[in-house]
């Protein structure tokens, strides 16, 4: 069993930054890809960054490249997503999410979500 718990969210204005992290506990945290989902209001639950287990590979949806980064302290058992110039689109419910064999962006693929933190955008 994993347990995540996500921080970092807030309201935040459009062009700025929010440092989102998720503290695992539970199984081995560091043999695992870690991603990051993100859920609007009225949309489904959809995949924004994932990174495998020595942080050798990230992925990143096309929306969020080159303003999003994602990352690791495997001897923390955290992740964390770096997000720059925020977008209005980027106003969402941000979960992290644990349990896939590999570098997944499909929902199905994970076992395990943290409860979520609100990330709001303001224009």
């Amino acid at each position: 069993q994993v347990q995540l718990v996500e921080s970092g969210g807030g309201l935040v204005q459009a062009g700025g930054s929010l440092r989102l992290s998720c503290a695992a506990s539970g199984r081995t945290f560091s043999s695992y890809p870690m991603g990051w989902f993100r859920q609007a209001p009225g949309k489904e639950r959809e995949f924004v960054a994932a990174i495998s287990w020595s942080s050798l590979s990230t992925y990143y949806t096309k929306s969020v490249k080159g303003r999003f980064t994602i990352s690791r302290d495997n001897a923390k058992n955290t992740v964390y997503l770096q997000m720059n110039s925020l977008k209005s689109e980027d106003t969402a419910v941000y979960y992290c999410a644990a349990g896939s064999n590999y570098l997944s962006d499909y929902v199905r693929d994970y076992d395990y979500w943290g409860q979520g933190t609100q990330v709001t955008v303001s224009s």
